[in-house]
């Protein structure tokens, strides 16, 4: 080997050893890494966030067209039998059913 290819290797040494210093500088800086987890997993509880706001706000739709179809199939056959006073447990129940969906994508929402 000659000088200059000696100093060539010293060179890429240097290089590769300054490579090696600076990724475990990376690494030990815990206060960098913690920030950079964080940041994920605040993006990533977001995301879930977002998806079950969406389930929620489905099923409180599909409830609700339901409860709707069933006062409406309900209030048919009351007209037709005249038994408005005995049906007034349904209605309630219906009603309950729609206020529980509400209260619960309320508080998915927030």
């Amino acid at each position: 080997m000659t000088a200059s290819e000696i100093q060539q290797e010293i060179d890429r040494t240097r290089e590769r050893l300054g490579e090696t210093v600076e990724e475990l500088a990376a690494k030990a800086d815990v206060k960098a890494r913690a920030k950079e987890k964080a940041v994920e997993m605040k993006a990533k509880a977001q995301g879930k966030a977002t998806e079950v706001s969406g389930l929620v706000k489905d099923k409180a739709t599909d409830v609700s067209g339901l409860v709707k179809g069933k006062a409406t199939d309900v209030s048919g056959r009351v007209r037709q039998s005249g038994a408005l006073q005995r049906r007034w447990p349904v209605a309630a129940a219906a009603g309950a059913v729609i206020v529980g969906a509400l209260v619960v994508w309320r508080r998915r929402r927030t």
